[in-house]
C-alpha cells in the first residue's frame, strides 16, 4: 500500500502549534454576523430544490435515476474526501496525475466551491479551529456551522487570517489553479448539465425529475452530508483521543458520511489518511487506489503516538494540561518549531 508512519516529533510540534494558536484567538459572541442577501436566496431555492426532489423521487421519478443520483453523488462525494481534504489540505497522500484530474472533475461536480478555497479554508478550519478565523466556528451554534457560515459576512479576523495563511502549495498548482479561476465554467456542465443530461437521454426521464431527483436532490444531499461534519461532529459526540477540542467522535456524522464523522481523531492526527482508527468507504477506495498504484505515500499515525495521545488527552487522562504546563511547552518549542512565532502568523 505505501504507506507511511508519522514520527514522534511530528505529531508533538502539531500539538504544541495547535495549543499555542487556540489560546491566541476565541470568539466573540459581541459579534453579530450580516446576512449576505444573495446567498440567503440562493441557498433558500436549493432547500425548496431538495424538497421537491426529494417528493420527485419518492413520487415520479424512474429507479434509474436515482441509481444514476447515487452514483453521482458518490464520486463527487470522494472527490472532496479524497482530493479536497486528504490531499490539498493534509498532504496525506500524493496521488498520480490520472487520478488527480479524474479527483479534480469529481470535486468539481460536488460544488462546494474550487478545490482551492476549500483546502485554503480548511487549512483555516484546523489552525483556528472553533474562533472566530474558522469559516464554520461551532462555537457559534448549529445553525451557523452547518449551513449559516456560507450565508454571512466573513469575521474580520478570518478576512486577516485568509490573507496570511501559507498557501503556497495550492498557488503553485497549475491544475488546481486552473479549476479555480474557471470554476463557475466547470461547474454548471459537470455538476448540473451532465448529471442531468444522461437520465433524459439514456432512459428518457423528463426533464422536470432529470432536475430535481439527479440535480437538486443529489447536490444538496451530497452537501448537508460534508455540513454534518462542521455541525454535528464539533457539537456532540465522544473525545477519546483529546477533550481539549470540540472535535468529537459523531455517530451521525459517521453515519452519513460512511465514516467521516470520526472528528475527534482526525483533529488529533489530521495527516493520517484514515481519518478514524475504525472505519472509512474514503479510506478504503483510498487503499484501493494506491493497491492499483495510482496512490502512494499513504500517511498513518504511529500508533504508539495515538495510544500516548490518548493517555494525555483522551477523556480518560488523569486530567488536562495546564496553563502553566502550556506555556512552558511553548517557551521550549517555540525557538525550535517554525511557524510558531507571531509574525509567522
Amino acid at each position: 500500500m505505501g504507506s507511511e508512519t508519522i514520527e514522534e516529533n511530528e505529531n508533538e510540534t502539531y500539538e504544541v502549534e495547535e495549543v499555542i494558536q487556540k489560546r491566541k484567538l476565541s470568539t466573540d459572541m459581541n459579534y453579530k454576523h450580516k446576512f449576505l442577501v444573495p446567498h440567503v436566496i440562493v441557498h433558500s431555492l436549493l432547500q425548496i430544490g431538495w424538497l421537491i426532489g426529494i417528493y420527485t423521487a419518492l413520487f415520479h421519478s424512474k429507479l434509474a435515476t436515482i441509481l444514476w443520483g447515487f452514483l453521482v453523488a458518490f464520486l463527487s462525494i470522494e472527490g472532496v474526501a479524497l482530493a479536497a481534504h486528504r490531499d490539498y489540505s493534509h498532504r496525506s497522500y500524493k496521488p498520480r496525475y490520472p487520478l488527480k484530474v479524474g479527483l479534480v472533475i469529481f470535486q468539481t461536480m460536488a460544488g462546494q466551491n474550487s478545490m482551492f478555497t476549500w483546502a485554503r479554508d480548511h487549512k483555516l478550519h484546523h489552525k483556528y479551529s472553533d474562533t472566530d478565523a474558522d469559516p464554520h466556528n461551532s462555537t457559534r451554534g448549529f445553525f451557523f456551522s452547518h449551513i449559516g457560515w456560507l450565508m454571512m459576512k466573513k469575521h474580520p479576523l478570518l478576512l486577516q487570517k485568509q490573507r496570511e495563511i501559507d498557501v503556497s502549495d495550492l498557488l503553485n498548482d497549475k491544475l488546481i489553479m486552473f479549476q479555480h479561476r474557471y470554476f463557475l465554467y466547470l461547474y454548471f456542465p459537470l455538476a448540473m448539465f451532465f448529471p442531468v443530461a444522461v437520465p433524459m437521454y439514456f432512459w428518457n426521464e423528463s426533464l422536470w425529475s432529470s432536475f430535481f431527483v439527479a440535480y437538486c436532490l443529489r447536490y444538496v444531499t451530497t452537501l448537508h452530508i460534508t455540513w454534518t461534519i462542521n455541525s454535528f461532529a464539533h457539537m456532540w459526540g465522544s473525545k477519546p483521543y483529546d477533550k481539549r477540542i470540540r472535535a468529537r467522535e459523531s455517530f451521525i456524522s459517521s453515519l452519513a458520511t460512511l465514516g467521516e464523522g470520526f472528528h475527534n481523531f482526525h483533529h488529533s492526527f489530521p495527516w493520517d489518511y484514515r481519518m478514524t482508527d475504525t472505519f472509512s468507504l474514503s479510506s478504503l477506495v483510498l487503499d484501493l487506489l494506491a493497491y492499483l498504484g495510482l496512490a502512494y505515500d499513504l500517511k498513518v499515525a504511529f500508533p504508539s503516538i495515538v495510544q500516548g495521545h490518548i493517555k494525555r488527552h483522551g477523556e480518560k487522562a488523569g486530567g488536562e494540561m495546564t496553563k502553566e504546563v502550556i506555556e512552558l511547552k511553548q517557551e521550549r518549542k517555540e525557538e525550535s518549531v517554525p511557524g510558531l512565532n507571531e509574525k509567522s502568523m
